[in-house]
């Protein structure tokens, strides 16, 4: 029975993505954002629970990533496409995105909100990729997906909480968003090694790095609410780049 633990697990991160992808449709987001995040736990603890039981099987690792293509890579593409439609009205005002409750009244000016689903398609192909690679297994090559969905979820989240003008002005910029859109699916998909927050024991020595990451991020959150997120990302990035050269530097 405990073999089938951890796929179960996972089972509720495909819950949690289709409950999340029916908010994103109808314009939810913060709903939809509460059921990514609780999907992203539920990806991050079957890996755990498997790792403890010890019935890691290559069923989980398919189905692991099949869940995220949903949490992780649908909900994120329909999140950008409700910003990018909220940036067609012009007014700047959060919760103008398109609601698609009745396909028959559904329309749009433009097909540009249909760029967000770049997002998606750049999610799949990476966990395509990640499923071949056996050598993601202390580090990343590429930003992870729940990390990108991270992100991409955090600017209808700096919209709605963080209260200021120039922010909203500049997230409901269109050019923004498909910046952010490209940038997403480079970082998806580059030859780029990050660390992974995989502890084998510990001790602050062989952990360091991970630490440090933890206690910044920590610190951005208290201070800058959802606006703290693309700065984590930002800092994983750069921490891993500096890590990198540090290591080839001894080598």
């Amino acid at each position: 029975m405990q073999k089938h633990i951890p796929n179960l697990i996972t089972l509720l991160n495909v819950f949690c993505g289709c409950v999340a992808t029916v908010f994103a449709v109808q314009n939810k987001l913060e709903e939809a954002a509460l059921f990514v995040v609780l999907g992203i736990f539920f990806d991050f603890f079957d890996g755990f629970a498997a790792r403890i039981l010890d019935v890691k099987s290559d069923l989980g690792l398919q189905l692991d990533s099949l869940a995220d293509v949903i949490t992780s890579g649908l909900v994120p593409g329909i999140v950008m496409f409700q910003l990018l439609a909220m940036a067609q009205t012009g007014d700047g005002g959060v919760g103008e995105g398109v609601v698609l409750q009745n396909p028959e009244t559904f329309q749009i000016s433009t097909l540009l909100p249909f760029f967000g689903f770049v997002i998606t398609m750049a999610s799949a192909y990476r966990l395509a990729k990640f499923n071949l690679d056996e050598n993601q297994v202390s580090s990343f090559i590429g930003l992870p997906t729940p990390a990108n969905a991270l992100l991409i979820l955090s600017l209808p989240m700096i919209l709605f909480y963080q209260d200021n003008h120039t922010l909203g002005t500049i997230i409901l910029n269109q050019w923004f968003l498909m910046g952010i859109t490209l940038l997403s699916a480079f970082l998806l998909n580059c030859n780029l090694s990050l660390f992974a927050l995989k502890f084998k024991n510990w001790t602050f020595k062989d952990n360091a790095l991970r630490y440090i990451f933890l206690i910044m991020s920590l610190v951005f959150l208290m201070t800058m609410r959802f606006l703290a997120i693309p700065f984590i990302i930002l800092f994983y990035v750069l921490s891993s780049l500096v890590s990198n050269w540090d290591l080839s530097g001894k080598n």
